[in-house]
């Protein structure tokens, strides 16, 4: 297993005091009362950038010598990813340069722009953008940074599950979108953390995209074709190979979730809640859903990962699921 501990969550946690908002927890009475359980929804959609990405690309850069941060930095992502790096890089007075896919919400490529980062492009279909990324790091001397690949990354997204922890505490349960697998993997550290009676970590990611529950059923990474799902964030064909190693050891369950309950999340997160999540924000809540009588009794926290909807695309499936949830009786599973 890597050698990465909660140790590490907590110097992060060091690192981002007065960098990242300490996001608030959002409850619903009638939430809590439907399903037996408080439930706790960490809002990372209010974080700087619009979702937990700033939390690992600041820390990431933090712990740079200097002389190598000023060379630049360079990312791939589906969004998000590049929105903190851009941010974080702004933040450090050094140039960022960030490969996404031509695809990518235009809500997100507006506010890499405005943050000063180049932007560079590439077909989300016929892949290769890490090859793309290694090559213009090489001939730029360009630092990579990457989304879930690095020990760095995966402490500051932790920070997330530290904070939730610490405000509160006594979850019996997490629900965590899982992409690369970096913050499913910082907040297993996080949970492993001096918890007296353990906090079980659930990851969930799309069941179109669900090369993490293949991988950690076979024991082993397995690669699966691009998938074609609503999360854009988590359309990801292989588990990074540093966050694998900690969720195989450290990740309690996963759960897989059909595209349809991802949509229905997002409208039970703006209905109860007064939340925008985008898709990938919205799947922990989704898994939630699907898991809830499995669970042991207790509160349980989710993580809403991200609210950079795009509007074209979020408002046709927030329409369709609000008309799905309330037509029949308004329960939430």
């Amino acid at each position: 297993m890597s050698s990465m501990t909660p140790l590490d969550v907590l110097n992060a946690a060091g690192n981002l005091r007065r960098v990242a908002v300490r996001t608030p927890l959002l409850s619903s009475p009638l939430v809590d009362a439907i399903l037996g359980r408080r439930v706790v929804v960490k809002a990372e959609s209010m974080q700087r950038t619009g979702s937990f990405k700033l939390r690992g690309a600041y820390n990431a850069l933090a712990a740079m010598r200097p002389e190598q941060r000023a060379c630049g930095v360079i990312c791939a992502s589906s969004g998000n990813h590049a929105q903190a790096l851009a941010l974080a890089a702004r933040l450090f007075a050094v140039a960022a340069t960030v490969v996404v896919p031509a695809d990518a919400p235009a809500v997100k490529l507006q506010a890499i722009d405005a943050l000063g980062a180049r932007i560079m492009t590439y077909d989300r279909r016929a892949g290769h953008r890490d090859a793309v990324v290694q090559q213009v790091a090489e001939e730029r001397g360009l630092t990579i940074v990457p989304s879930a690949n690095h020990p760095d990354v995966i402490a500051g997204a932790g920070t997330v599950a530290w904070e939730l922890l610490q405000d509160e505490p006594g979850l019996v349960a997490i629900f965590v979108p899982v992409g690369g697998g970096g913050l499913a993997a910082g907040t297993a550290l996080a949970a492993h953390a001096g918890q007296p009676h353990g906090v079980r970590v659930i990851g969930v990611e799309p069941a179109v995209a669900d090369d993490t529950r293949r991988s950690l059923h076979a024991g082993r990474r397995i690669s699966i074709p691009p998938p074609r799902t609503i999360a854009d964030g988590l359309g990801h064909t292989e588990p990074a190979y540093l966050p694998f190693e900690i969720n195989r050891k450290l990740l309690d369950s996963i759960e897989a979730v059909p595209e349809h309950r991802i949509a229905d999340a997002m409208a039970y997160l703006w209905q109860y809640y007064r939340a925008t999540a985008e898709p990938s924000g919205a799947v922990a809540f989704a898994g939630l859903l699907q898991a809830v009588d499995r669970l042991p009794a207790g509160p349980v926290g989710v993580v809403l990962s991200g609210g950079n909807a795009d509007w074209t695309t979020y408002r046709p499936l927030l329409d369709s699921a609000m008309e799905r949830i309330n037509s029949d009786a308004p329960v939430l599973h």
